[in-house]
């Protein structure tokens, strides 16, 4: 009897975890990103973290919670972390913390998410 119940238990408890469902990017209209044309770090990548539509430095600063997303730092704050992984991009974790459950108002849109991928798809540059 006691075996049962254990295995009604467990049958619930996985069903219950592979219920849950993680949406870390907004949907969106996708447009496709054109892999050949280049992604510039600066003026592409770098204001997702660093304006105030994610509100990312509020936190994010200097001498705050890590990593430091000011204009100045983040490039070397998200490799010092290892959040970017140019070995198998799509495991990189810059592209599932936003909308994590302690950032749940910060989600990348598809788009962005799009624009991540392929620059770190690109090598990553500081460009």
């Amino acid at each position: 009897m006691k075996k049962s119940k254990s295995y009604i238990l467990l049958f619930v408890i996985g069903f219950l975890l592979n219920a849950c469902t993680y949406d870390f990017i907004v949907k969106e209209e996708l447009a496709p990103v054109d892999p050949t044309v280049d992604i510039l770090f600066a003026t592409q990548i770098a204001p997702i973290f660093t304006s105030n539509q994610y509100q990312c430095t509020s936190c994010h600063k200097t001498g705050g919670q890590a990593p430091d997303l000011t204009v100045a730092n983040v490039y070397n704050s998200l490799n010092t972390l290892k959040l970017i992984d140019t070995t198998t991009p799509a495991s990189s974790k810059i592209l599932s913390f936003p909308g994590s459950a302690s950032h749940s108002w910060a989600k990348l849109s598809a788009s962005e998410s799009q624009l991540i991928l392929t620059w770190i798809q690109q090598g990553a540059k500081n460009n």
